[in-house]
């Protein structure tokens, strides 16, 4: 379903988020490593089936010599899952430098290729969780192009920092779309969060520099600010996305601190497009991939990683406020090869 599919609905009907849970009702105990997992699991079940089915095929036989009849078939199975020719390249090379010429089994061959691709997604030096400042609201500016699941981002993330105990405010910056307001207006009410918006049409920027501003009024915690969803081929949006980085830098001088592009897991490969015009007009440092319960392309994540040096800091697993989850590395790479050793 496309974003424009929930401007459709009535107010009532959007697919809102659960309200935060009580104080009597700790967040973490609905979050545990173990519950993540098994969401990831389940968000992942379509790109696992899929190499599953390829990855048994080519040991349909007891033992299977690694030649390169065997290095193309792994080859081809790996990219099936859009992560790439680059990392699938990188991925067959491992095979064929630690087994060629040797009957393996396929407990051998997926141990090589778990602990390549760990490594290439477990980047060093990047900032992988969010960053907050220690004095004054933590800004957030959230980007992305129309139908990625940005404001649905932001209410999850609205909701994640509510159960923390942290106080928030939204700035309504898509003024493109009145819908887009009224949605992310419904979403504060619903989450207990204070909005700035303005008229249809009115200056992005304006509302961006207005909710800096509430957010030090009122000594809030986090300021989350949306966009207008834009085409990294419109040049004239790119230059408002700097001038909203201009104003906010006015109020508090280093914001934005964290700047997500949200980018759709079903999208596979036009992702990396997508993240490679945001990338440096919107100073990127993080990025959140949705909907990766409806594709087979769960595989994009690694083309992001090993493209880009922006971390991937969470993947949607669902409509729930829970489903939005932090990337893990090693979970990711346990999920998608699940059952097959």
């Amino acid at each position: 379903m496309g974003i424009f599919d929930y401007f459709k609905k009535k107010p009532d009907e959007l697919a809102l988020p659960e309200a935060p849970q009580s104080a009597s009702k700790p967040a973490a105990e609905a979050a545990t490593p173990q519950s993540i997992f098994t969401r990831l699991q389940s968000a992942l079940k379509k790109t696992h089936d899929v190499l599953n089915t390829d990855i048994r095929d080519l040991f349909k036989r007891e033992g299977r010599l690694v030649d390169d009849e065997f290095l193309t078939e792994l080859f081809a199975a790996l990219v099936k899952t859009d992560m790439g020719v680059g990392p699938a390249n990188k991925l067959r090379d491992r095979v064929k430098t630690d087994f060629r010429g040797r009957v393996v089994q396929m407990s051998d061959v997926l141990a090589a290729v778990k602990q390549e691709l760990r490594g290439m997604l477990d980047q060093p030096g990047q900032q992988q969780a969010l960053q907050f400042v220690t004095s004054g609201p933590t800004v957030i500016l959230v980007v992305g192009v129309n139908g990625s699941g940005k404001t649905t981002t932001i209410a999850k993330l609205c909701q994640r920092f509510k159960d923390q105990g942290k106080k928030v405010v939204l700035g309504a910056g898509d003024t493109f779309r009145a819908a887009a307001v009224e949605q992310l207006t419904i979403w504060a009410d619903r989450l207990g969060a204070e909005i700035v918006k303005a008229e249809p049409g009115a200056d992005p920027a304006s509302v961006a520099h207005r909710a800096v501003a509430k957010a030090v009024e009122v000594n809030a915690d986090i300021c989350i600010v949306d966009t207008a969803g834009r085409l990294q081929t419109q040049s004239n949006l790119m230059q408002q996305l700097e001038k909203i980085h201009r104003v906010m830098g006015k109020v508090i001088p280093d914001a934005p601190h964290e700047v997500l592009l949200v980018l759709d897991g079903t999208a596979g490969q036009n992702a990396i497009s997508q993240a490679q015009g945001f990338s440096s007009a919107a100073k990127c440092t993080g990025i959140v991939l949705t909907k990766l319960d409806g594709t087979a392309k769960g595989g994009v994540v690694v083309a992001i990683r090993e493209k880009f040096a922006i971390p991937v800091k969470f993947v949607g697993l669902g409509e729930k406020a829970a489903d939005l989850a932090e990337f893990n590395a090693q979970q990711f790479v346990d999920a998608l090869f699940e059952d097959l050793v």
